[in-house]
């Protein structure tokens, strides 16, 4: 009598859909292991309907199968599911990026200006989509960065003013953008600053508020927005602009006189005379 067992059938681990996402093609309909072209990685458990599946609609799913699989990438650029060819272009050699650049749908072309080369990054400062030239702007080499100067998306040149040179900052200065300006004003420098001291912004000339040299903040005591005037509160000198700070602490504003009265509070240190010593060891 034989009393060797017979070992079960092996058989592959299904686990459950990742939370309440069906498992689905981009079409609609159920994935269909028989009619991938990589069915023979579902019985060596190199993929896995509900969790890596390159034919699922889920973005997650198909980003697993492809992590796991690098070198199969490529065989899915002309894929007509938008999803499959942004994720395979994340995980394909960047020489065969090229040919996406004019991929139809902006979340392909977007993967594709997070990773070509940049003599390939240039010609994406026209794609029509913002966020693509939001990622240009981010990648590109600063000497191309003018490109985009004036690019109609004010997220775009918002981006430029963060990485332009400061010598050619200026350029941005007269932005119709407030968020454009005020990130100018944070990166300015002197003189050329004091150019937005006038800016219809409050919230520009509180940037400028917050890093013109003491002496000129005189210029923000009557200034419409209270920010503004609370900056110069909270700037100014206790003993050399005292009499702004007195100004200041009878201000239509609550917040500006409080902080101004806390200013004047502050205790003042004692002058010394006239030759006294002001540190080092007695002799």
């Amino acid at each position: 009598m034989n009393t060797t067992a017979t070992p079960p059938t092996a058989r592959a681990t299904v686990r459950p859909p990742a939370g309440d996402i069906p498992t689905r093609d981009w079409q609609g309909l159920p994935v269909d292991c028989a009619r991938c072209p990589h069915q023979d990685l579902r019985t060596e458990g190199g993929c896995e309907p509900g969790h890596s599946c390159m034919q699922d609609a889920y973005a997650r799913r198909i980003d697993r199968f492809f992590r796991a699989h690098r070198d199969l990438a490529g065989q899915h650029l002309d894929h007509p599911y938008f999803e499959v060819r942004a994720i395979a272009a994340r995980y394909v050699d960047i020489f065969q990026l090229g040919p996406l650049r004019q991929d139809p749908d902006e979340t392909v072309r977007l993967q594709v200006a997070l990773r070509v080369p940049q003599r390939l990054l240039s010609p994406m400062c026209d794609d029509p989509h913002r966020e693509v030239r939001i990622r240009v702007a981010q990648r590109i080499d600063t000497p191309e960065l003018s490109r985009l100067i004036h690019d109609p998306d004010y997220e775009v040149r918002t981006v430029v003013a963060r990485r332009l040179p400061v010598a050619l900052l200026p350029l941005l200065a007269g932005d119709n953008d407030e968020q454009v300006r005020r990130v100018v004003a944070e990166r300015l420098e002197m003189p050329a600053l004091w150019r937005l001291a006038q800016d219809p912004s409050g919230r520009v000339r509180r940037s400028v508020a917050e890093r013109a040299p003491q002496p000129l903040l005189s210029a923000f005591l009557t200034d419409p927005d209270w920010a503004v005037r609370w900056t110069v509160a909270h700037r100014a000198d206790a003993r050399q602009q005292r009499e702004w700070l007195l100004r200041l602490s009878e201000d239509a504003d609550p917040e500006v006189r409080a902080q101004a009265q806390e200013r004047l509070a502050e205790p003042t240190p004692l002058s010394l005379p006239a030759g006294a010593p002001h540190g080092g060891h007695r002799p």
